[in-house]
């Protein structure tokens, strides 16, 4: 049987052809190298290498060797590295849900970026319902979920804010807020808003679809949309008014919509949210990985 260190130095030798880089490469000094090769030519009984003081070859015998080792080689490095990165929690599949395009965007060059360093994963994209809020990942339907901030479901874990986009009021073209440069979330009392249902999180609610403007004043909520277009269309025709993202006006332009800017409303933030009890290195390293996809502007959408 070969040693390991045997075997690294007769294939980097064969691929180098040179002592000193070959030890280099190895971090061994050159005198280890030659003795590890002569060892290993006595125990084949003939020489692997041609040494003259300018030149180093392998002999047709070596060549031999070295060909037939080398994909061996390869394919144990390849089970060693399989091995290290399954008991690292780095192999698998993970299910990632969006609800929004920007947010589909953002995984999809979350996923380019983490399969480049993690090959053997499989990760799929799924988009979720609108309406959904954060069941999906609560109950096992996916691995981890885009999510408007802030989530206080107990038994998830969110991580670090991904990106933030400038609140804007959908509002119907013909209303009178709609030739508006920007409005203030007190313009809220008195209206109706359109909202997306059954999310869980009460702070959630209050932090989309508040039921009171800062000064105390009611907001009315009226129909709660199942998609983004049921939403559009719901403002459209004038049955209510709904907060939205500035970068909503891109990705869902509208001839019946405005889309005001608020200008005393904290952005909205988005970020990965998982089940604490689901939670693997696998999880926590794709939420890693997202955090360092660049930005870019805050109210910008990310195109491919």
């Amino acid at each position: 049987m070969l040693e390991r260190h045997e075997l690294e130095a007769f294939l980097t030798l064969g691929d180098e052809l040179h002592f000193g880089r070959t030890a280099e490469l190895l971090g061994v000094s050159t005198g280890r190298v030659s003795q590890t090769v002569k060892k290993l030519e006595r125990r084949v009984g003939t020489p692997l290498f041609a040494r003259t003081s300018r030149s180093v070859a392998l002999t047709p015998v070596g060549r031999r060797l070295h060909d037939e080792l080398r994909p061996a080689h390869a394919r144990i490095l390849a089970a060693l590295e399989s091995a290290t990165a399954a008991g690292r929690g780095m192999l698998g599949t993970l299910r990632v849900g969006f609800g929004s395009p920007w947010g589909g965007e953002l995984l999809a060059a979350a996923v380019d970026a983490f399969l480049t360093r993690h090959p053997g994963c499989e990760i799929t994209l799924r988009e979720v319902p609108v309406d959904a809020g954060t069941r999906p990942v609560e109950d096992g339907e996916i691995d981890l979920q885009y999510a408007a901030l802030p989530v206080d479901v107990p038994g998830l874990t969110v991580g670090p804010v991904l990106t933030r986009e400038d609140r804007v009021l959908l509002v119907p073209a013909g209303h009178p807020l709609a030739s508006r440069a920007s409005v203030s979330v007190e313009d809220l009392a008195g209206l109706t808003l359109v909202t997306t249902g059954r999310a869980r999180s009460r702070s959630w609610r209050e932090a989309h679809y508040p039921t009171r403007t800062p000064s105390g004043a009611a907001v009315a909520h009226g129909p709660a949309a199942v998609t983004w277009e049921e939403l559009l269309s719901l403002v459209g025709a004038g049955r209510g008014v709904s907060p939205g993202a500035a970068c909503g006006a891109r990705y869902h332009p509208r001839p019946g919509i405005a889309y005001v800017p608020f200008h005393d409303a904290p952005p909205l933030e988005y970020g990965l949210v998982w089940a604490t009890a689901a939670e693997t290195a696998l999880v926590r390293a794709f939420a890693e990985t997202a955090a360092r996809v660049p930005a870019g502007p805050a109210e910008a959408p990310r195109l491919r």
